[in-house]
């Protein structure tokens, strides 16, 4: 398994094609229906590049770093041979998304927000892999190795549920942050002020046997009457509530350690 074509033009396959160029692997082509993409991402990697069915090159793995919900449609429209390994890189996406015709398909999902133009380590990205055709698990497991350090196995099941913790750990925390600029910006002040506060609480979490026991605040104290006042102060009702659920699940889990 050394030539790969990564069909996609998202963060996804900007950070993986970078990283599956860099180790050792032959990456064939990115394949894009976002020609301008295509060649952006070709262009970074030091590939070629194709935008058309036509020109999807020859490979022995085809990575669908695409949309969850294009991943079945992008694959049955494209030419990939029947007997190639073709895996999607969705976290929540089910291994039978991908057409029944493929029988070694599987699922090759990275645990990691991507953004355009940010390189990512990938040596320190948890790569989970499933697969059910004879040794295709154990030929992506090594060669998901040549790119990181942690690599697992995990079904659909499995996956989903990493997934949606994912979701908590990075896209609802960051979405804290951006509530906390706002609020800020209300009192004449910048989110830099915010930035040395947000490294302490991951340092912590990062450095803890468990993030609950670096929990602080008025919710974890039970502290009603600051709570009131920070309510009071919110004139959005969708902050008021989220404040509110997020005090009651802080202090209901408090009270199960």
């Amino acid at each position: 398994m050394n030539r790969v074509v990564i069909v996609g033009s998202g963060n996804v396959a900007e950070s993986l094609a970078q990283a599956v160029a860099g180790c050792g692997a032959q990456l064939v082509q990115i394949y894009a229906r976002n020609e301008a993409r295509a060649q952006e991402i070709a262009r970074i990697a030091g590939c070629s590049w194709g935008c058309r069915p036509e020109q999807l090159a020859a490979a022995d793995l085809y990575l669908v770093a695409v949309s969850d919900r294009a991943v079945a449609e992008v694959v049955d429209s494209l030419p990939i041979p029947e007997d190639a390994a073709v895996a999607h890189t969705a976290g929540s996406v089910p291994l039978e998304a991908l057409p029944a015709r493929f029988v070694r398909r599987a699922v090759f999902y990275p645990l990691q927000t991507f953004t355009k133009g940010r390189r990512v380590d990938f040596s320190q990205v948890p790569i989970f892999i499933e697969a059910v055709a004879p040794g295709l698990q154990e030929e992506l497991e090594t060669f998901a190795r040549r790119i990181s350090r942690q690599v697992f196995s995990a079904d659909s099941t499995r996956r989903a549920k990493l997934h949606l913790a994912a979701v908590f750990a990075c896209n609802f925390a960051n979405h804290m942050f951006v509530l906390g600029e706002r609020l800020l910006g209300d009192a004449g002040l910048d989110f830099d002020v915010l930035k040395p506060l947000i490294a302490e609480t991951t340092e912590k979490a990062l450095g803890a046997a468990s993030p609950a026991g670096m929990q602080t605040g008025p919710a974890v104290r039970g502290d009603l009457a600051t709570q009131q006042r920070h309510t009071a102060m919110l004139d959005d009702e969708l902050l008021r509530t989220l404040y509110t659920a997020i005090s009651r699940s802080i202090w209901e889990t408090s009270r199960k350690i």
